[in-house]
């Protein structure tokens, strides 16, 4: 895997002129190393009335070249949208529920650096923005709101109405930052496999989302469930870390749900047989958790269009709960704040439908100079409030971090 370190000794004055520009741009974690797109002919802000008309159109393009693509998000009110679920009551600070981009600019950052543009000429203009912190982080509901979410919940999954809910607890404060600088600074930190970042004129993203949602390469799709987390110690390694999921009844329940929902997500998009585990229960490491994942790997019906995948895949079921759609109807009747990126989904769409796409977690959202970072965990009828709530804090702390 290629790291930070490595990028950071291969200076490119191109790189340094673009990231203290104030030129939007984003940066996106690929296996081998990272692309960064930039110089963009179009910037699509979604809505409820477009979202069908963006996701048809883009399957009308013809697929030629690198940039023949768009990258971007899905937030979680359009997903919802999509699914006609209503979201109602919510407190909500205007954030775009979806913009995408087609970039003209793609470099890559490997083992050497590779820019391809379609432009002749490229334009900076300097613009470095130092990271200031006005006022210090608060979360949004304190532990007794907390704890009467969670047992309105644990009713409900004794009444049979779900099975598992992600209740979603947010941290924000004041603040400017330097978003070039804290997503490199989060690679050196705690690099995974779903980092990206955003940087635009009025916001920016950083992210070390961990899971893979979606991976589409011709008709083969695969999804990587996450569901199980354990907070690292010094007696602890991924050996431990595995027996320790293996023998936790809670843990191992959650963890089958979730396999289970998005192995039935998956079966309503792929050809009937074809949806299988293909790596079963594995540990991933972090630093400050282990992770319990599942590789899960279909192919798809030949007359399945984007939005059959995008209505079937989105939004992640490790992030929400199970089942889905009721899960999502109970969640957006007791959140009382707009999520906004969080357990919506960033990635790429090419022009020749293959795409991948993350789930949005372990992210900052900075917007209008206040930044917001939000984390969920799973409740099921085994959970304790106090360890689901210290669970959410040990899920942010390394963005957190970035601020000191």
């Amino acid at each position: 895997m290629i790291d930070y370190k490595k990028h950071k000794s291969n200076f490119s004055p191109y790189l340094e002129k673009l990231y203290q520009s104030d030129k939007p741009m984003i940066i996106y974690k690929f296996i081998d190393g990272y692309k960064i797109f930039t110089d963009f002919s179009k910037r699509i802000v979604l809505n409820k009335s477009n979202i069908e008309n963006f996701l048809n159109n883009i399957t009308k393009k013809k697929f030629k070249r690198e940039q023949d693509l768009y990258v971007g998000f899905f937030g979680y009110e359009i997903l919802c949208n999509l699914l006609n679920i209503r979201i109602k009551n919510q407190k909500k600070n205007g954030f775009y529920k979806g913009l995408f981009y087609k970039p003209e600019t793609i470099i890559t950052l490997s083992k050497k650096i590779k820019i391809s543009s379609t432009l002749k000429k490229q334009n900076f203009n300097y613009h470095f923005n130092q990271t200031k912190i006005l006022k210090p982080f608060k979360v949004n509901i304190n532990f007794e709101k907390y704890k009467r979410i969670f047992n309105l919940f644990s009713k409900k999954i004794r009444a049979g109405e779900t099975y598992q809910i992600k209740i979603c607890t947010k941290y924000k404060n004041k603040s400017e930052i330097d978003p070039v600088s804290f997503f490199w600074k989060l690679m050196k930190a705690n690099s995974s496999p779903e980092a990206f970042m955003i940087r635009d004129k009025n916001y920016s993203i950083v992210s070390c989302s961990p899971e893979t949602l979606i991976e589409k390469n011709g008709l083969k799709v695969t999804t990587k469930p996450i569901a199980g987390t354990l907070k690292k110690n010094q007696k602890l390694n991924k050996s431990k870390a595995l027996n320790f999921f293996k023998n936790n009844n809670k843990e191992t329940k959650e963890h089958n749900m979730i396999v289970d929902m998005e192995r039935n997500d998956l079966s309503k998009i792929c050809k009937p047989g074809s949806v299988v585990i293909k790596r079963k229960k594995y540990v991933e490491e972090y630093k400050h958790l282990y992770h319990y994942v599942s590789t899960i790997e279909g192919k798809l019906k030949n007359n399945v269009n984007l939005k059959d995948i995008i209505k079937s895949m989105m939004p992640g079921g490790s992030v929400i709960g199970c089942p889905k759609i009721r899960t999502l109807q109970l969640l957006n009747g007791q959140e009382k704040e707009g999520r906004n990126i969080f357990t919506g989904s960033f990635g790429f769409i090419k022009f020749n439908m293959d795409m991948r796409f993350n789930i949005i977690i372990r992210s900052i959202l900075n917007y209008k100079n206040v930044s917001e970072i939000s984390a969920a965990s799973g409740v099921v009828l085994d959970s304790s409030s106090k360890k689901e709530f210290s669970e959410n804090y040990i899920k942010a702390k390394s963005l957190l971090e970035l601020f000191k």
